[in-house]
């Protein structure tokens, strides 16, 4: 068995268990979807296209709330800036492959393919880049369908199912699963605090600015500490 095909098979593992997550997270985004009074082609159509749980919540809440349909589409940028340091990560790894292998990636690279494949092509930095696509395009082959599908789902028949069995813990939970091996230096910490921080000092911002705001100063104080950090040695 070739080493792409292993690695394509190791990836598959390695995302699986977030599909116990992934579920839940799509039925309540087609629940929230179906409430806000979206039909059932948009909400599908969001979940395949944008393919970004965070920003699709952050964005919906948002028009729910009234605002403007340009500050729900900066909302939804915000949140998924962080896939510009996904991306800045993945390079060296990636880089090399061939550009439309790079296009399909970049519609795959989400936080669940991220977190997985980032962990793994750190520790084995010698994998060919074929190796290390099969691995990342392994951790999203179970993902995507399922996200599709949960989506689906939740929005045909997501308020049928009752309150006790509330499919909201899946958001924290998944976030914590992803972030929590990632915070392995200080600027990474650095950006997680002050993220923390101020958005919940301006948690009282109109329109979920402080979405925005929080995301872009996290980005500026990690980069900032790293910048000093490789400085100072």
């Amino acid at each position: 068995m070739s080493s792409t095909r292993t690695a394509f098979y190791h990836g598959i593992l390695a995302g699986a268990p977030f599909l116990l997550m992934a579920a839940p997270f799509g039925m309540l985004f087609g629940l929230v979807a179906s409430e806000a009074g979206l039909d059932i082609y948009q909400t599908v159509a969001m979940s395949v296209i944008v393919v970004a749980g965070a920003s699709q919540f952050s964005a919906l809440q948002v028009l729910v709330d009234g605002s403007p349909f340009y500050i729900a589409v900066l909302t939804g940028l915000a949140v998924n800036m962080r896939m510009l340091m996904y991306s800045a990560s993945l390079a060296p790894h990636l880089g090399k492959a061939a550009k439309w292998h790079r296009i399909i990636a970049a519609y795959f690279l989400i936080d669940q393919t991220y977190g997985v494949s980032i962990l793994e092509l750190d520790k084995k930095p010698d994998m060919s880049v074929s190796a290390k696509l099969g691995y990342f395009f392994g951790t999203a082959t179970l993902i995507f369908p399922v996200w599709y599908g949960s989506t689906l789902v939740g929005y045909l028949v997501g308020n049928t199912i009752p309150p006790q069995f509330a499919l909201d813990f899946a958001v924290p939970i998944m976030f914590i699963a992803l972030v929590a091996p990632s915070l392995r230096s200080i600027p990474h910490l650095v950006a997680a605090f002050v993220s923390v921080i101020v958005a919940l000092a301006l948690a009282w911002m109109p329109y979920s600015l402080w979405l925005i705001i929080a995301a872009l100063a996290a980005m500026i104080a990690g980069a900032e500490t790293e910048r000093r950090m490789a400085a100072q040695t």
